[in-house]
């Protein structure tokens, strides 16, 4: 019995033995955590794919492929063992399907993803852009509207709602936009470009959406990617494109990567290593290599790593990750974030690649910069004289801008509008811009100019009224308000209505003063106006110097003409029209847009005090 029991006590050890070995071995195999993107489309002009494989080790195994027009070209190892990047080219009779993505570790299976191959939509390679036609409505999702009080706060997510803080989540989100896509429309809107809706996992401030945590996830605050998806499609059977605000300079520190980046190059600096925020270095040709490099390379802010561009890997990633979503969400136009900031090289590698999958969409590029020359640098077909050569379609109009705000702020009256519009020869193609009084980042229009009515009008009327795509902040359409000086949070108010419970209601009108039922009527009228319009959209400009505080301008084609007259004066005045004889030559009369009114006789013209006139020439 002794002898027995010891050597039942001997197996069992052993057996525990090899009970805990076999663990340490399946514990010890390679796991699959991402592969990104996790699909792709059959059809486009590159047949390339780089596919990004996360997991444990994952770099231990062997990848492969069986799928009739799909080939593995290469696997690529690099620094951090979890990590594999998967060359495959998908041949031009490649069909639509699902393959298994196997992963063998010496010759046994230990982990397989299935890969789904789509068909595009038919004629998404020809989809137009938004253009001179469109007047774009620019809205930030958390604070527009709270579809759905549910997701405000999610258990994953680190930073929970809390609408009594100006900087924290006030749970709007894409349901909300959903609900009011028919008030866009019925306002005269034909674009929305939505501040960024993917994941922003952050400790704090995360309500903008710039601090990205995951690039191919929707952050659940808002909704889910189908619920993204279906926001375009729906928006576009209401005859509304979607812009969709993409960042490429840095993402937020809480990204899945950051914990376990593929390489060390992945990202710039630290988080010490702060941007200088000197865009000129990336143009001065005295320059120095330094400036420019702590430019690139530094930090937006401590909590927004610095992506490396240059890294090749990094740099497909992106350009592939903006091409998904253009096919996932049916996009109609992306806003690229500090456009500047990124490696300009790869930038203008991103832009010529969406452009040649989609020759008619559109990019606008964020250059915060009230220079002309800085501005124009960065556009398609602008000739530099260090030899860059840009890709993107279309820059944010901020010289416009500034000179909006400064015409009606200072003594100058109009002409630092007239003289910015004058540098116009300095743009490729200055009738694709996008202009602005204000955006999300800037001060509310309203407020800069002292929260006056008539001027307010004036700056609206020029603006649905000269070259460029117009874009429109929420609220705005009823004078909504903001000072820098109170904060950002403070300054990106929830729209008035957006909440269940709100007092006073911007969608309904309920509670609106007088001014702002007012002005919410004459933008709504003269958008819908322009919208109609296409001599505003493709004419000519033509215009004169101001005199007097009066500033007139024409758009005209061979068939019609427009006259713009801008008046500030406190009284009424008599406008002498010989001065404008060449582009009223064959004109007699005019119907002023806004009010309906006959001008029998142009050969002066009654303008109101603080009053300004839009005439379709008859």
């Amino acid at each position: 019995m002794k002898i027995k029991g010891s050597f039942l006590k001997s197996v069992f050890a052993v057996s525990l033995i090899l009970i805990f070995s076999l663990q340490l071995v399946a514990a010890s195999k390679p796991t699959l955590d991402k592969v990104e993107p996790s699909s792709w489309w059959v059809g486009f002009k590159n047949a390339s794919l780089q596919l990004m494989v996360h997991g444990t080790r994952i770099s231990e195994t062997t990848p492969s492929i069986h799928y009739d027009g799909v080939e593995l070209i290469a696997s690529h190892s690099v620094e951090n063992p979890n990590y594999l990047f998967l060359d495959l080219r998908l041949s031009s009779s490649v069909k639509p399907g699902t393959f298994d993505l196997t992963f063998k570790q010496n010759g046994k299976t230990v982990c397989v993803f299935p890969y789904e191959l789509k068909s595009r939509e038919k004629g998404s390679s020809e989809r137009i852009g938004f253009n001179s036609s469109d007047v774009m409505y620019l809205l930030m999702p958390d604070r527009f509207a709270n579809g759905d009080p549910s997701n405000d706060s999610k258990s994953d997510q680190l930073e929970k709602d809390n609408r009594n803080d100006p900087n924290g989540r006030h749970g709007g989100d894409i349901k909300g936009i959903s609900d009011h896509l028919d008030y866009i429309k019925e306002n005269g809107y034909t674009a929305i470009w939505v501040n960024p809706v993917l994941e922003n996992n952050m400790p704090r401030v995360s309500y903008h959406g710039y601090s990205t945590t995951d690039f191919y996830k929707v952050d659940p605050r808002f909704g889910s990617n189908a619920d993204y998806q279906k926001l375009s499609l729906d928006a576009k059977k209401k005859g509304i494109k979607m812009v969709m605000d993409m960042i490429f300079n840095h993402c937020g520190l809480s990204h899945w990567w950051m914990k376990d980046m593929p390489m060390k190059d992945w990202i710039n600096g630290s988080p010490t290593y702060i941007t200088n925020h000197k865009k000129a270095t990336v143009q001065d040709p005295y320059g120095s290599e330094s400036d420019s490099k702590e430019f690139t390379d530094g930090w937006f802010v401590p909590s927004m790593p610095d992506l490396n561009q240059r890294n090749p890997y990094l740099a497909t990633y992106l350009i592939q990750n903006s091409i998904w979503w253009i096919e996932y969400a049916a996009l109609d136009g992306i806003r690229m974030d500090t456009y500047p900031y990124p490696d300009k090289q790869m930038m203008a590698e991103w832009t010529r690649q969406v452009m040649d999958e989609y020759p008619n969409f559109n990019i606008v590029g964020e250059e915060w910069n009230t220079k002309v020359a800085a501005v124009a640098f960065w556009q398609k077909g602008k000739i530099n004289s260090n030899g860059y050569c840009s890709y993107l379609t279309s820059v944010m109009d901020f010289p416009l801008q500034d000179a909006i705000v400064q015409s009606m702020n200072n003594g100058w009256g109009f002409n630092h509008l007239y003289e910015t519009l004058a540098q116009d020869y300095l743009y490729p193609n200055p009738n694709n811009l996008v202009i602005f009084a204000e955006n999300h980042d800037t001060e509310r229009y309203f407020s800069t100019i002292g929260e006056d009515v008539s001027k307010f009008k004036t700056a609206m009327t020029f603006l649905m009224t000269t070259r460029g795509i117009p874009q429109v902040y929420n609220g705005s359409e009823f004078l909504m308000t903001g000072l820098k000086r109170d904060g950002d949070g403070k300054m990106r108010k929830d729209f008035l209505g957006g909440w269940a419970g709100d007092p006073v209601n911007g969608f309904t009108g309920q509670g609106l003063s007088k001014d702002q039922v007012d002005v919410q009527q004459f933008m709504k009228k003269l958008v819908n106006w322009r919208k109609d319009k296409p001599l505003i959209h493709h004419g000519k400009l033509k215009h004169y110097f101001p005199t007097d505080n009066m500033y007139v301008y024409f758009r005209y084609s061979d068939q019609e003409a427009v006259m713009v007259i801008l008046n500030t004066n406190a009284e009424k005045k008599t406008l002498n029209t010989a001065r404008f004889e060449e582009s009223l030559r064959g004109f007699t009369t005019a119907k002023e847009v806004m009010t309906g009114a006959n001008l029998n006789d142009l050969k002066t013209i009654e303008i109101p005090a603080k009053t300004s006139l839009i005439l379709e020439l008859k």
